[in-house]
């Protein structure tokens, strides 16, 4: 049984090295961002509300997140675990994960504050395949359309300059506290990820073994 999940700021690579070690460990990789995002996309009355939120660079309630994730953490492809981008966030929800599915690992993402505000605000998405660039460190063959299916790149709404600074000061208020609350139980592992992906991928085989 793998249940991993991966703690840190926004922008500190998290999803890159998410989709890479689930892969190795055929398990599948769950985002809640983006799992919300399917619902406001679906225009359902939960991803209508949780939209609201991620529009604004705040927190979506523990409530709705929880509801989307119990549902998803039951389906037959999580059986054998299952790896969470940037879940918990905060320590009510980590406490209440704790009685839904207990983590076996947590590895805590670690970058200055400086180096976060540059990635996130040089990310780009493809809105068809959900691919993600970098236009600093890892930007598209041509210019503003996806590799993979030539769609047009879009910047999300919490990756645009006036969102940034909430989402990190609510990161810094709500999130950080929840590294003691895995540190306490034993199941804490952090690294540097200021590196390049494939230094901090070695860092994160190596603290998931």
């Amino acid at each position: 049984m793998h249940r991993i999940a991966f703690l840190g700021p926004p922008g500190a690579g998290k999803g890159t090295q998410a989709t890479v070690l689930a892969a190795e460990l055929a398990i599948p990789h769950l985002s809640t961002g983006d799992l919300l995002r399917a619902e406001a996309a679906a225009r359902t009355p939960l991803g209508l509300e949780a939209d609201g939120y991620m529009r604004s660079g705040r927190l979506v309630p523990d409530a709705v997140v929880l509801r989307v994730l119990e549902e998803r953490i039951g389906r037959p492809d999580a059986r054998n675990g299952f790896l969470l981008d940037g879940f918990p966030r905060t320590v009510a929800q980590a406490t209440t994960l704790e009685s839904v599915a207990p983590l076996d690992r947590v590895v805590f993402f670690d970058l200055p504050r400086d180096v976060l505000v540059d990635r996130l605000s040089s990310r780009r998405v493809c809105p068809t395949c959900r691919t993600v660039y970098n236009l600093l460190s890892h930007p598209p063959r041509v210019a503003g359309r996806c590799d993979r299916d030539g769609a047009e790149l879009v910047q999300r709404p919490d990756d645009r300059p006036e969102a940034i600074a909430t989402r990190l000061a609510v990161y810094a208020e709500t999130t950080a506290p929840i590294v003691d609350f895995y540190r306490a139980r034993g199941r804490l592992r952090t690294i540097d990820a200021t590196g390049t992906p494939d230094e901090v991928g070695r860092q994160v085989r190596a603290a998931t073994r």
